[in-house]
């Protein structure tokens, strides 16, 4: 039987299409996807994302934990509320989840991490706790509500009255603040500006009902999925998983390279990679003709063939885009295999999308 977060009758009371993702009973959309995926990006919207893994680091070695178990270096986060993206990387270089961590102090970082990967993540990060002085602690008494769009600072500062408006506002992004029993992280996956709150159960239920009062749209699954292509956001599982490293999932970005002697999981495999040269790149289509580009079809291109990742239509855009792996030498013209006939695209440097703004670019 599947899993229902806190606000699974919210969802069905407002008329959400329930699916089953990740062992979770999830809107998939409200009525329309194409009209929840523009009202996100002209207005704002609010997803449950309670399905995610909260999971808490405590003790007096969580931080040169994390120095290991990440690729992405936690030295960067000095300052209360600072959050990092990552990936978690196996012996081979290859990702186990991505993630985004938060540092509140030194004996205490947050990380949310996928809901599909949940036990793995776990397991894994158990594992590598070993000979640390950490406690590992999976917060499943706290949900999470996501508000994002161009006005989610406005309407949460509408929602919140308890908290101060300038407060809200002054949020830098990829912050987190704790404001009572509420978690804020300026974060999302959708491109746009937004918020990311945990809180508990009942708290979520509260929360949800306020925002709806308040004229926040719920937004499905669907529309999620969207919205984060078009921003240039991977999707684990889709596009990287535990046999693709950073650099075959163009998140070179996130490996902190320096300093030099930081042994995070992964290191070595990562710097044979860097120093033979990597064979394939991820990259971004815009289909030019007919058609809709889907995951696993096929891509062919004057340095051979590759593969499509995500590949969805694109409201903003108003026509087919997705991310596709292909050899490194692949230049900006490509062809997809789409239902037995080949369909011209070009390939172009995400993200598609942000902040409302077109900004597609030639080449990679």
């Amino acid at each position: 039987m599947s899993n229902r977060t806190p606000l699974y009758s919210q969802h069905v009371a407002m008329g959400g299409k329930m699916v089953d993702f990740a062992g979770w009973e999830m809107p998939l959309n409200y009525g329309s996807q194409l009209e929840e995926h523009r009202q996100v990006r002209a207005d704002v919207g609010m997803f449950d994302v309670s399905h995610m893994t909260i999971i808490d680091l405590e003790g007096g070695a969580a931080r040169p934990f994390l120095r290991r178990l990440l690729a992405n270096s936690v030295d960067s986060l000095q300052h209360a509320g600072q959050a990092l993206y990552s990936c978690m990387l196996n012996d081979d270089g290859g990702i186990v989840d991505d993630l985004i961590v938060y540092f509140m102090h030194d004996d205490w970082f947050r990380m949310v991490v996928n809901a599909a990967t949940r036990d793995k993540d776990l397991a894994w990060i158990r594992k590598q706790a070993n000979g640390f002085d950490v406690e590992i602690n999976a917060r499943d008494d706290l949900a999470m509500v996501a508000v994002q769009g161009p006005n989610a600072c406005a309407r949460l500062c509408d929602t919140l009255t308890d908290i101060s408006a300038d407060r809200l506002r002054s949020m830098a992004a990829f912050t987190a603040m704790q404001a009572g029993e509420l978690f804020i992280a300026r974060t999302g996956y959708t491109g746009e500006d937004g918020f990311e709150i945990m809180l508990s159960a009942p708290g979520a239920v509260t929360l949800w009902q306020r925002l709806h009062d308040h004229g926040v749209a719920p937004i499905g699954l669907g529309a999620r999925d969207t919205l984060r292509l078009e921003a240039g956001m991977n999707l684990y599982g889709a596009d990287m998983d535990e046999r693709v490293s950073p650099l075959e999932a163009a998140l070179s970005w996130t490996v902190a390279w320096e300093p030099a002697d930081r042994a995070f999981i992964g290191r070595a495999a990562l710097e044979r990679q860097r120093a033979d040269g990597v064979a394939k790149k991820m990259v971004g289509l815009v289909l030019q003709g007919r058609g809709v580009l889907r995951n696993h079809q096929k891509v062919v291109g004057d340095a051979g063939d590759g593969e499509v990742l995500s590949g969805s239509f694109s409201p903003t855009l108003a026509r087919s885009i997705a991310f596709a792996r292909v050899p490194m030498a692949t230049g900006a013209e490509v062809e997809v295999e789409i239902r037995g006939g080949m369909v011209p695209a070009r390939v172009v440097k995400a993200p598609f999308v942000h902040n409302e703004k077109l900004c597609l670019h030639n080449g990679m």
